[in-house]
């Protein structure tokens, strides 16, 4: 049965990836973060905190160390486990046995406290996780083991992978292939399939607020018919994973961003989402995020916050707390 109305979730930290590294800036507060999170749900709607763990051989213990951070400051709700350094050449294999351990190892010291966890975060994007040979034979070998563990373990965390829209950067025939790749078992497997998108933001001109739910529409019937492909049926939810309006400059149109926009942008495309959430079965709608990573730097990477990075509330912060008042669970 498709809930009536939408799970909310919020990415809680500063650090935003990009195609060059990560974007950083001032230190995360944590005790700011718990008050915002509270203040944005009330004391009556829900608001999962998602956070990410990127898996390397050489970043292992790094991760499970930041997860452990994670755990402690109450952040550790929805967990992405992504694999791949994307900026490096010479990372062009993976060890599955390792994968997969790590999998098990996230979820043996965490998994009472997850709501669901995402194995792969962006396969089917060319520059970053789709970049990597192994991608689709990592994510079907995790997606499958990481259900055989909750199961195992009696656990009732949601298990899902993530996608992108088709596009130029996406990696051809991506669906195809994974279906070949796939199965009964993996999609057996499924809870939810997880999808970032972030309208006009890439393109060198924004839309008119008119267009944007059209965009909204096109991207979300569009990834139900590559789901179809797959063989994963319409009762498999789709959460909207990533989703944001950042502020700030635009590097290939030179073209600001206001906060104002950014608020009138974020209710367009929340409002869409829930309005096809029965007919397309989206659960979720988990925006990108909570506060700048720097914002000082004018390019949007550093400004995708509905904070500012003094925990200081743009526009949009009113308008997503007022949205998740009328529309979450």
């Amino acid at each position: 049965m498709i809930p009536s109305q939408l799970t909310f979730g919020i990415y809680p930290l500063s650090v935003a990836g990009t195609p060059f590294g990560l974007a950083v800036g001032p230190k995360d507060n944590y005790q700011k973060i718990q008050m915002a999170i509270q203040d944005l749900k009330g004391d009556s709607k829900k608001l999962f905190p998602r956070n990410y763990l990127i898996y390397t051989k050489e970043w292992e213990s790094k991760m499970l160390t930041l997860a452990d951070q994670y755990l402690d400051n109450g952040l550790i709700g929805d967990l992405t486990v992504g694999c791949g350094d994307w900026t490096s050449h010479q990372d062009s294999d993976i060890e599955f046995n390792n994968w997969l351990d790590f999998i098990r190892k996230v979820i043996k010291r965490y998994g009472s406290h997850l709501a669901s966890l995402q194995i792969t975060n962006e396969p089917n994007l060319s520059f970053m996780e789709g970049s990597k040979p192994y991608i689709l034979q990592a994510l079907v070998e995790g997606v499958i083991i990481a259900k055989k563990e909750t199961r195992k373990h009696n656990l009732p965390i949601k298990i899902g992978f993530g996608s992108v829209p088709e596009s130029p950067a996406a990696v051809p025939h991506f669906w195809k292939n994974l279906a070949t790749v796939g199965g009964d078992i993996f999609i057996d497997s499924i809870d939810f399939v997880g999808h970032n998108f972030y309208v006009d933001v890439f393109d060198e001109q924004p839309l008119d607020l008119k267009e944007i739910p059209d965009a909204v529409e096109r991207t979300l019937l569009n990834l139900r018919k590559n789901l179809k492909t797959v063989g994963i049926p319409p009762s498999i939810p789709i959460r909207v994973t990533e989703n944001g309006w950042p502020t700030g400059m635009n590097p290939v149109s030179n073209i600001k961003r206001s906060y104002e926009h950014q608020a009138k942008v974020l209710e367009t495309v929340i409002r869409t989402i829930y309005k096809l959430h029965l007919e397309l079965n989206i659960s979720h709608y988990e925006l990108f995020g909570l506060r700048d990573a720097d914002s000082s730097k004018e390019d949007l990477f550093h400004q995708f916050g509905i904070m500012r990075d003094d925990y200081s509330p743009k526009p949009a912060y009113d308008t997503f707390k007022r949205l998740i008042q009328e529309m979450g669970i």
